[in-house]
């Protein structure tokens, strides 16, 4: 459990500095340059992820059993991943409705692959990671629109092809994982 604890901490650690620490964000930027502010956060966001993978397959082995979901949070579970990737979708998708809508779209599926993930699952592992990312989710949120808000931020309207190809890819991404990948990578196959 230390592992994935301290994947969780370094991981949404460098994630939340914009939400603690903005203006060091900005200062820090400014003195050591995009380049080398982007690669020391991508390692340490690739040694937090690998802390997270290696400490949750451990904690996995021997689970600590807090509740047993009932059976229908799966289908709750399903719906909502559903959601997830097709908000993450929008997120990368230019010119389409959610963004336009939403303006986080990405962090929205964060929240819903975390919750949906809390519904269907009862153990200490599984609560510290996906409370983890539900709880950085909600926070991360709450302080991008304050940016938004402070900033001006006007998002462009999208349309309906846009919507559509969003809508399209993100429903396609969801299926492969939750038919196929899911299985493969993570060792559980949602539909049987």
């Amino acid at each position: 459990m230390v592992y994935l604890v301290a994947g969780l901490i370094l991981f949404l650690g460098v994630h939340s500095v914009r939400i603690v620490a903005d203006g060091w964000r900005a200062r820090t930027l400014a003195s050591v340059g995009e380049g080398t502010y982007k690669g020391l956060f991508s390692i340490a966001s690739v040694l937090g992820l690998g802390l997270i993978v290696y400490g949750f397959g451990v904690a996995r082995e021997t689970p600590t059993i807090l509740w047993t979901p009932p059976a229908a949070m799966r289908h709750a579970a399903s719906l909502l991943t559903l959601v997830a990737f097709v908000l993450v979708t929008a997120a990368y998708v230019p010119h389409n409705g959610i963004k336009a809508r939403l303006h986080h779209p990405m962090v929205l599926g964060v929240k819903s692959w975390a919750l949906a993930h809390l519904l269907s699952n009862g153990t200490l592992a599984h609560v510290l990671l996906f409370g983890g990312f539900l709880a950085w989710g909600v926070l991360d949120f709450i302080s991008a629109r304050r940016r938004d808000r402070a900033a001006g931020t006007q998002y462009p309207a999208g349309t309906v092809s846009g919507t559509v190809i969003a809508v399209v890819l993100g429903v396609v991404a969801w299926a492969a994982f939750a038919f196929k990948l899911h299985g493969l990578l993570i060792g559980i196959r949602p539909f049987g």
